[in-house]
């Protein structure tokens, strides 16, 4: 994603999901068959390959692309991996489960979740379809943050390098005879897939650690926080955009001083979820020069890899920083 800012919607309000009864008996006599939800991942034609090839094939299921591009890559040949938040539209904090993700929960092998309070709704669709021998992989409990905590871990390089040392062991677990398999394929993904993405992360905290940053929403916080960078804006203005409340008149006020004092360097923003008070603030850094990069919340366009995402909004941030120190 290029640095330049994108068109700017109406914030999405996150609202908790309560799945009603209707809901939860259409969950519950869904039959066992397969998935339905699209798969924008590229795992589908890997999937057939294998199971045509009369290899394991593991059904994996993860809540949001971000992590099952991933799963995809780590599995290859071995796994069909089935993203149930494919669409960049779409607010995984209010997303509504259908009967087709009911489906695909209830015949999935291994389930990824990020867990957080952020994708609610698939715990429930885990409670509510037990699973017979089913491996569940919750972000949030392998990285150790609770509900409260910031739950966009995918934007955390330790957390990530994590996620993929916990889906390569899982992926050993159900079909231990592809064990070598699985190892080759985190290696390559590791150390050439993710070459550009670990190299960029290296080149920034190396060259601008330290660098004062303000941004519109928490999602950019373990970004920040694994670049080096220094976050000025206040925490609960951070968490309030995240959440979808009102932010107080005095973080505000805060923002405003530090854009037109130049305390900040460079301003990141969700582009996927902007606010007047987001678009007030863009508008206001653009003014004082201060350069502005975007960030979004999940594949950005869909048909993306993770390290296509990532690399393209890690530039953003790299040209961004260039342009306003001059490294």
């Amino acid at each position: 994603m290029s640095a330049s800012t994108s068109s700017l919607r109406p914030a999405r309000r996150p609202v908790r999901l309560v799945l009603g009864a209707a809901a939860v008996a259409l969950v519950a006599t869904v039959s066992a068959c397969s998935t339905s939800s699209p798969d924008t991942t590229g795992s589908g034609a890997a999937g057939a390959s294998g199971a045509a090839a009369g290899g394991k094939v593991i059904q994996v299921v993860a809540a949001e692309n971000f992590w099952g591009s991933i799963a995809t890559q780590l599995g290859g040949s071995h796994v069909h991996v089935a993203s149930i938040i494919t669409n960049p539209d779409t607010d995984p904090h209010s997303y509504e489960p259908t009967a087709a993700d009911a489906r695909t929960v209830t015949t999935a092998q291994y389930v990824i979740v990020n867990g957080i309070g952020y994708d609610a709704w698939a715990d429930k669709l885990l409670a509510t379809n037990p699973g017979s021998g089913r491996t569940e992989l919750k972000v949030g409990d392998l990285v150790g943050i609770q509900p409260g905590g910031n739950p966009h871990r995918w934007y955390s390089p330790t957390n990530v390098h994590q996620v993929i040392e916990a889906i390569t062991a899982d992926y050993k677990k159900i079909d231990p005879a592809d064990a070598a398999y699985f190892d080759q394929q985190k290696q390559t993904f590791e150390t050439q897939t993710l070459a550009q993405y670990n190299q960029l992360i290296s080149d920034i905290k190396a060259k601008y650690a330290g660098t004062p940053i303000g941004a519109s929403e928490s999602i950019v916080t373990p970004l920040a926080e694994g670049l080096g960078l220094k976050m000025l804006t206040p925490e609960r203005f951070l968490d309030a955009m995240s959440e979808g409340t009102d932010p107080t008149a005095a973080d505000k006020a805060t923002i405003d001083q530090q854009i037109k004092t130049k305390q900040l360097k460079v301003y990141v923003y969700n582009s996927q979820n902007s606010t007047p008070d987001v678009v007030a603030q863009v508008k206001l850094a653009k003014s004082e020069g201060i350069p502005v990069t975007t960030v979004t919340e999940t594949l950005a366009p869909a048909n993306d890899t993770f390290e296509q995402w990532q690399v393209a909004e890690l530039q953003g941030v790299e040209q961004a920083l260039h342009q306003a120190t001059g490294k």
